[in-house]
């Protein structure tokens, strides 16, 4: 039986979550429907993520393959799962048939292995792109200069459906550091998106997590990936 705490806490952080987003919506100039919320559900047990769901919450995200297989039988249907996490190629055919998006394609390799799996299985997988916003050797995902050559590219594939772009900036110091590399996001996105690029569309701009959503959702995000600042801390396997 789930401790009734971790209920509490949740109820408690989640509508400081909606009130945030509220908040910060309107400040640049939308509504907080406007807004996706996606709970990212690394180590949150079933119970918990079917307490959220129950709460309000309709978008989940995995980001490991093997976490998101275990708990498919055990997390409620009536939801909507991306996965969030860096996918290897070889693990794409487990992810194709049990989420509706993957937010986090970073290669041209990894675009074409979802072209395949995708076709193999009769669907089209709506995938986000990723870029590398602060060209940090450490991360993976298109630089800015060449995110356009590989949007075409991708656009091209067959099975596949761009729907928009998504980043994990640098660490921040100041909210102001924050904000200057999601605006060069929403720069970008707002330029993709005036190049016309068939089979592209740049209609979801995913940036910010649990502490920097606000500051994201300010600059133009309007898909969010919280998980600490919904569950607490967790203890990471």
């Amino acid at each position: 039986m789930m401790e009734k705490s971790l209920t509490e806490n949740f109820d408690i952080n989640y509508q400081i979550v909606k009130e945030n987003i509220k908040k910060y919506a309107e400040l640049s100039g939308r509504n907080q429907n406007d807004i996706i919320l996606l709970a990212a559900v690394k180590t949150v047990t079933p119970e918990l993520i079917n307490y959220a769901i129950s709460s309000g919450i309709s978008f989940i995200g995995d980001n490991r393959v093997q976490e998101l297989k275990e708990k498919e039988n055990e997390v409620t249907k009536n939801v909507h799962k991306h996965f969030i996490g860096h996918l290897q190629t070889n693990k794409v055919k487990d992810v194709i048939n049990r989420v509706e998006m993957i937010e986090s394609v970073d290669s041209l390799r990894l675009a074409n292995e979802i072209s395949k799996c995708a076709v193999k299985n009769q669907k089209v997988m709506e995938i986000l792109v990723e870029v590398n916003i602060g060209n940090e050797e450490s991360k993976s995902g298109f630089s800015a200069n060449e995110l356009e050559s590989a949007l075409k590219e991708i656009s091209l594939l067959p099975g596949v459906k761009v729907k928009g772009l998504m980043c994990i900036p640098p660490v921040c110091e100041t909210r102001e550091e924050k904000i200057e590399y999601f605006s060069l996001m929403k720069k970008l996105s707002i330029d993709i998106k005036e190049k016309n690029i068939d089979n592209i569309d740049i209609d979801i701009l995913s940036m910010g997590m649990s502490d920097s959503y606000c500051e994201a959702i300010e600059c133009g995000a309007n898909l969010v990936r919280l998980g600490t600042v919904l569950f607490g801390k967790r203890n990471y396997f």
